[in-house]
């Protein structure tokens, strides 16, 4: 029998938190001091926040900020998050076929839980903290058969966890980026998750 468990990035793959995660830098900047420009830092998740800061702040001041931005996180960025367009119907096709859902993200855990909770997804495992290929470990570690993501490191994981990398082109990279990363489904959005899926099993069944 066919153990189905598909593995989901959270940022741009099944929440657009870009609302309110550029809510949190213009907190930041109020609470720092230090200007940034939280259009353009939502222009480009999908690495860890540690990346994105150390754009705007000097070495000594990078830890410090990240620990800032993550306790205004709670406060500015869980409301304005909404799920993306198919994102609840591709988690019933999962549990339709009897299947497990994992989130494994660069986000840490504990607020990408308050994602979770705030908008009633439910899912089975969550690792946090985890960009390209440190996500394998995660994928490995909970049997994942496919992982679905919208950046090219998600890419990048699916191939260093042996599975099938699903792209979405809901984030900062185009089909094509995404198609050169490895990914061996480009879906423009999760609406199209549902057929997509019953396509990979059959051929993983025929295999």
């Amino acid at each position: 029998m066919y153990a189905l468990t598909v593995g989901f990035d959270l940022d741009m793959t099944l929440v657009d938190s870009r609302p309110g995660i550029a809510a949190t830098y213009r907190a930041l900047t109020a609470r720092t001091g230090v200007p940034v420009d939280a259009e353009l830092a939502v222009s480009r998740l999908g690495p860890p926040l540690r990346t994105e800061i150390a754009h705007w702040f000097p070495p000594e001041q990078v830890e410090s900020a990240v620990r800032v931005y993550r306790e205004l996180y709670p406060a500015y960025a869980i409301i304005p998050t909404v799920p993306l367009p198919g994102a609840r119907e591709a988690i019933d096709a999962i549990r339709a076929r009897g299947g497990r859902v994992l989130v494994v993200t660069s986000k840490i855990g504990r607020l990408a839980q308050l994602h979770l909770d705030h908008l009633g997804i439910t899912v089975d495992e969550l690792a946090g903290d985890l960009f390209a290929e440190q996500k394998a470990t995660a994928l490995r570690e909970h049997d994942a058969t496919h992982y679905v993501g919208d950046h090219v490191a998600d890419m990048v994981a699916a191939a260093a966890a042996g599975v099938p990398g699903i792209g979405v082109a809901t984030g900062p990279c185009s089909p094509d980026e995404l198609r050169a990363a490895g990914a061996d489904v480009v879906l423009d959005d999760l609406r199209e998750f549902p057929a997509a899926l019953d396509g990979m099993i059959q051929l993983a069944l025929e295999q």
